[in-house]
């Protein structure tokens, strides 16, 4: 009986096997709200940049994380002080954004800011719409980023929040996001649950 040798797929190509996927343009259209990371090194300079890598982890405790790049000197002075200010910017504080992300020398020069008692960093008063003081509890490094988990000692919220939006590498305010009328409801929303109901224009079969 003659022998029939298994096909072998050809092995990849060793540059595409290396071939890293570009992340940047997928994460620029996830929108996201936008915030300065402000510190205080040991002298009392303070220390902040741009960051829109952050997310909740935990209501009990109260944590979040943030993402910085691990050749930031501000993630220097966040890891060695341990502690720092979550400062959530409100749609009128595109500048703050820019200058905080530009690491002009003199940028907390050209902004309003003060450090309330017990705070984990500068308050930047006129740029942000809530603030968040945190405590470093762990970090992970990971590529050419730091996950710096935090837990909330104390918020500060404004009654009228109104987020600055940033995503497609371009700026929104909220108050217009918001303005655009809801989708008009179902007349029966029971029967998104019936077999061969449809959801957009994609037809659901189960």
């Amino acid at each position: 009986m003659p022998h029939r040798s298994a096909h072998h797929p050809a092995a990849p190509d060793e540059s595409a096997r290396h071939r890293r996927a570009d992340l940047r343009p997928f994460m620029a259209a996830f929108p996201t709200g936008v915030s300065i990371v402000t510190t205080l090194d040991s002298d009392t300079v303070p220390h902040g940049l741009t960051c829109s890598s952050l997310a909740s982890v935990a209501l009990e405790p109260p944590t979040v994380v943030v993402c910085v790049r691990a050749a930031s000197p501000t993630l220097a002075v966040v890891l060695a002080q341990g502690a720092f200010a979550l400062n959530l910017l409100h749609e009128r504080a595109r500048g703050a954004s820019d200058l905080f992300a530009s690491g002009a020398p003199d940028r907390f020069e050209r902004v309003e800011w003060r450090l309330p008692l017990g705070a984990g960093g500068p308050h930047l008063t006129a740029d942000a719409h809530a603030v968040a003081d945190c405590a470093v509890v762990r970090t992970v490094g990971f590529g050419d980023h730091t996950a710096v988990f935090a837990e909330v000692q104390r918020v500060t919220v404004r009654e009228d929040p109104q987020p600055l939006l940033y995503g497609l590498r371009r700026y929104a305010q909220w108050s217009q996001a918001a303005s655009v009328p809801p989708p008009a409801p179902h007349l029966d929303p029971s029967a998104a649950l019936r077999p061969g109901a449809t959801e957009g224009d994609a037809r659901v079969v189960r």
